[in-house]
């Protein structure tokens, strides 16, 4: 398994669900048709930047985590349960979400448990890993990712090998 930029909690749903109503909150995530537990948003988060400027959501998970720390245990993704080669990459200039905490807390679990983790990070990149090959893709106009496209490359560049790996399974 390869996870970019990966979350170690299930988070509230972003947007409307089937019913278009965004409250009361409610998993993004099931299992066999039933909601996991989840940690909802703190909505006294508000963004910093002027308006039309891209936007950090960073602030809004690290406050939405302390907000509801009574929630990480139900809501931890139980990495550590799965046998399968786990490779993690993350940047620590991420302005989308914690992803490089996240990271740490998925190895710290499956090391607990005994299971290794590949972990890929640098600490200049953002969210979105560019690979050997790819694009980057322009700034958004809406998100600020964190990073620049040197770092977000280099990044790629340097878990590209590892993600072959796991792709091939060895």
């Amino acid at each position: 398994m390869i996870a970019l930029a990966p979350t170690s909690v299930v988070w509230a749903n972003v947007g409307p669900g089937h019913d278009g109503r965004q409250h009361p909150y409610r998993s993004s995530w099931t299992w066999q048709g039933q909601p996991l537990p989840f940690v909802p948003y703190d909505e006294s988060w508000a963004p910093a930047e002027p308006a039309g400027a891209p936007v950090s959501v960073l602030g809004s998970y690290e406050r939405s985590l302390a907000a509801f720390a009574d929630r990480l245990p139900a809501a931890a993704i139980p990495a550590e349960k799965t046998e399968a080669e786990l490779v993690l990459v993350a940047g620590g200039g991420d302005r989308m979400w914690p992803s490089l905490r996240f990271t740490h807390e998925l190895a710290e679990r499956r090391a607990a448990a005994g299971r290794t983790t590949t972990v890929i990070t640098r600490a200049d990149a953002g969210h979105r890993t560019v690979f050997p090959g790819e694009v980057a893709p322009p700034p958004s106009a809406l998100f600020d990712h964190g990073g620049t496209p040197e770092a977000d490359a280099a990044l790629g560049a340097a878990a590209w090998p590892q993600v072959l790996a796991a792709v091939r399974g060895g």
